[in-house]
């Protein structure tokens, strides 16, 4: 009678089945440059971008990481039409959603703000910010492409 834990080992399937999950720390820049990301750091910022993507602002907080992208001067186009329209987009960009930034009043800013925790934040769910981020961009333009236009 062959024992239980023979026919395990002798089956190399039930070995190729068999995930090891590893998990190491890495510093934020170091990690954004491996994921293919340049890393300018500018007083508490970060400014984070792949490729020919918009700039991505990190900012570290008490409780957590800040991403914001900018995406220009809304003034020009501003109108109770839009507002209505990139709110009813929020839906659709989930986890990132649209803001206005006015810290300077004179140059209102369209912006793209996502939070996350970072006490015990892993790689996916980090990278998945940025790919979130790069999509409601798209949509963002091609919205906003009608407002200019017009």
């Amino acid at each position: 009678m062959q024992s239980h834990s023979n026919i395990y080992y002798n089956n190399p399937m039930n070995l190729n089945n068999i995930k090891i999950h590893v998990r190491k720390q890495e510093s934020l820049d170091r990690f954004l440059n491996l994921n293919g990301f340049s890393v300018e750091e500018s007083k508490d910022i970060l400014k984070v971008q792949r490729e020919d993507e918009l700039p991505v602002y990190l900012h570290v907080g008490e409780n957590g990481i800040y991403f914001e992208v900018d995406l220009g001067n809304i003034s020009q186009m501003a109108s109770a039409d839009l507002y209505v329209k990139l709110l009813e987009l929020n839906t659709q960009v989930l986890p990132v959603s649209f803001g206005i930034d006015n810290t300077q009043e004179e140059d209102p800013r369209l912006v793209l703000v996502e939070s996350r925790e970072f006490s015990d934040l892993n790689d996916d769910e980090f990278l998945s910010v940025f790919d979130a981020l790069e999509l409601a961009v798209d949509k963002a333009e091609n919205l906003l492409s009608k407002y200019i236009e017009s």
